[in-house]
């Protein structure tokens, strides 16, 4: 396998963006782009710093609400704060419809506790689905513990493939991806055709950078459903890193025909067109990406942009195109790194340098800004500078070839003294 963009958390980035993976500190993204994880404290923060809680909280879930099940003019339609569980419980269709109310709606996974128990209870601990609706109360309570447990403990009921699901989450939370695959796996043996387990074990071996593992059931899921946008963006996504721009277009193309139109894969038809030498689709496709973007992704658009212009030699463009990309977000790394290299070619040593700085300090998880800092340092006599930038490059990825060469001569110099 080939090196990709990684995330902040070392984890290589999926062409496929799902709730929560994927976040560049200052941005948003959508799915596709080239954007990095946020840090744990973000994570904890929310995505509105001031006002949001840690998610293991369930504070900004609480509603005011009426007295009873009858709903009021400009009220709640159902006030579970006030009910009394034990009367519902012994009608368990109203209950379950009930507790999915309070814990979809409501939001109010305690309270669904409550009743979930007391509905275990009466129908003396037979019933999978009171036992799984207890253990992902426990999970959105931050109790993983006592959801596996329930997870478990439904799945001895009956094998649900929503449990296994369910479960793997619970691990995943936890940071047990290998507890998570084996979970998934007895899923599949339990149910060998259905997609969202082959999907979940795949985007497993993805964080844990196994990337033919990924694959091998990304390709196994899209022999069962042959039209999983998902299945397909990851694909694409891999072929075009592995230096095969032609058949990541080819797929790139087939989600363009099932209906899907959005700024990610014009961007990526434009960057598959560019490489796979189709010079003249390749500003087309940008120009749709520009006029579906948003200012969120608008940014990666003229990165990319830039680099276009800069592997067909217009300097220019690639100048203003990276001048651009930081004027709408300004904590983009890779644009403030390779208007570094391009500030380095007009002779503005000074405003490089500062270029190399910013990109490094904003994305401490990118090898190319300590490299290039450590580079122009070793040009200009800074020694010790460069043997320390290019000491944090080598930290970020070890087998990068240009900074084990000039760690090497650094040491040579060294000894030479």
């Amino acid at each position: 396998s080939t090196w990709g963009p990684m995330s902040a958390g070392g984890r290589p980035l999926s062409g496929f963006a799902r709730p929560g993976s994927s976040s560049r500190p200052g941005s948003k993204s959508g799915s596709g782009g080239r954007i990095g994880t946020a840090s744990v404290e973000q994570a904890f923060q929310g995505s509105r710093p001031g006002t949001t809680r840690p998610v293991t909280q369930s504070g900004r879930f609480v509603r005011l609400g009426t007295a009873s099940m009858k709903s009021e003019p400009g009220g709640p339609f159902v006030d579970a704060n006030r009910l009394d569980f034990n009367k519902y419980c012994q009608r368990q269709p109203l209950a379950k419809v009930l507790c999915d109310y309070i814990l979809y709606h409501d939001h109010n996974p305690k309270r669904a506790l409550e009743l979930a128990a007391l509905s275990t209870k009466f129908v003396d601990f037979k019933d999978w689905w009171w036992k799984a609706r207890l253990g992902k109360c426990y999970y959105q309570l931050g109790l993983l513990r006592d959801a596996e447990r329930q997870f478990k403990s439904a799945l001895k009921v009956q094998e649900m493939v929503v449990t296994f699901l369910e479960l793997g989450k619970v691990y995943m939370k936890l940071d047990q991806p290998l507890a998570a695959l084996e979970a998934y796996q007895k899923g599949i043996e339990a149910h060998p055709h259905d997609t969202h387990l082959l999907l979940a074990m795949a985007r497993v071996h993805e964080m844990l950078n196994d990337l033919d593992q990924s694959i091998l059931f990304y390709k196994k899921t899209l022999q069962l459903d042959s039209s999983n946008i998902e299945s397909i963006a990851c694909l694409a996504s891999n072929h075009f890193y592995e230096d095969h721009p032609e058949i990541a277009l080819r797929l790139y193309r087939r989600l363009l025909q099932m209906g899907v139109n959005n700024t990610e894969l014009w961007n990526n038809l434009g960057l598959g067109c560019f490489y796979a030498s189709q010079y003249d689709m390749t500003l087309s496709c940008f120009e749709r990406a520009l006029a579906l973007a948003s200012d969120d992704n608008m940014a990666d658009i003229w990165y990319n942009i830039g680099q276009v212009a800069i592997g067909i030699g217009d300097l220019g463009l690639a100048y203003q195109a990276f001048k651009v990309a930081i004027s709408v977000d300004s904590n983009h790394a890779e644009s403030f790194n390779n208007l570094g290299i391009l500030e380095l070619r007009k002779g503005n040593v000074d405003q490089a340098r500062t270029n190399f700085q910013t990109a490094s300090r904003l994305a401490d998880h990118m090898h190319e800004p300590f490299f290039n800092g450590g580079l122009l340092a070793f040009k200009l006599g800074d020694f010790q500078e460069s043997f320390l930038l290019t000491s944090k490059a080598l930290d970020v990825y070890p087998d990068h070839a240009e900074s084990l060469e000039l760690r090497r001569q650094l040491k040579q110099h060294f000894t030479s003294l």
